[in-house]
């Protein structure tokens, strides 16, 4: 491929990352790694960063790779995979419903790694609007041959009750990826923080899927997107907000699941710090 064909290509993927036709941070900072191995300069960096700049996890990777070789970043990515399938398969018991929200690459992989081995359980998800992101999530899982439930955003609260009539938990567990992982909580999808509180109150627990590499010691903005996305035509008087992602505290969190093991999330800042 001579320059101009990869410069072409750069262009491509930071416009996908631009319009989320590519989006979870995993499948930016892999792209983004792609990108800047084909034009390793400054300029391509700086694209990519602006392209999204809510994701620690590609600011990571564009540090490193001034440093390393491609292929070596890219076998970290691996290697977090297999290291947290192994620790999600630790935590899922048979027959649970598992809810997650929007797309984590980390979280679905591991779910159909837990159904390979073995593991007898379903989900429940949401479509996330506006983009519908959790449809995909829906689609990768059920073609695994998970059993997935699908349900409007503003099901949650009924996603997350207790049955008492029933005497039983509708969710048993909550799995939900993280954009950024921070020293106060993490950066998800919108959404996340109802989910985080009403799942807190039924005392169902919370699982944080990530690579380590999406900590940040950095303030990471908020991402509003383009109000189209929420009403195309909209009335006189009428105003809109499209907030993407929202701030959930470390409080509503049992535990943080990365390459470092299944940890609290103080042992988990502990011991990213010292890595």
């Amino acid at each position: 491929m001579n320059q101009e064909k990869k410069e072409a290509e750069v262009k491509k993927i930071v416009e996908d990352i631009k319009s989320i036709k590519i989006q979870g941070a995993s499948n930016i900072a892999h792209v983004g790694l792609l990108a800047y191995s084909l034009s390793p300069r400054k300029e391509t960096k700086i694209k990519l960063e602006n392209a999204r700049p809510t994701e620690p996890l590609l600011f990571h990777v564009l540090e490193l790779a001034e440093k390393k070789q491609y292929l070596k970043i890219k076998q970290h990515f691996e290697e977090t995979q297999a290291r947290i399938n192994a620790s999600v398969l630790k935590i899922i018991k048979n027959n649970e419903k598992i809810f997650t929200h929007c797309h984590s690459t980390n979280v679905v992989k591991a779910l159909i790694y837990s159904k390979k081995k073995g593991k007898k359980f379903s989900v429940l998800n949401t479509e996330t609007r506006p983009l519908f992101q959790g449809r995909r999530t829906a689609q990768e899982l059920s073609k695994a041959g998970i059993k997935v439930t699908s349900f409007v955003d503003s099901a949650i609260a009924t996603i997350l009750e207790k049955e008492t009539s029933k005497n039983k938990i509708y969710s048993t567990k909550v799995f939900l990826g993280a954009d950024a992982l921070l020293n106060r909580g993490i950066i998800n999808k919108i959404g996340s923080r109802a989910i985080a509180e009403i799942a807190r109150i039924h005392k169902i627990p919370l699982y944080i899927i990530a690579d380590s590499w999406k900590f940040s010691s950095k303030k990471i903005p908020i991402e509003s997107r383009n109000l189209r996305e929420i009403w195309d035509r909209v009335p006189k008087n009428v105003k809109i907000m499209n907030p993407s992602f929202e701030f959930v505290d470390k409080k509503y969190i049992k535990a943080i699941v990365s390459e470092l093991g299944i940890l609290s999330y103080d042992a988990f800042l502990k011991k990213v710090e010292k890595k």
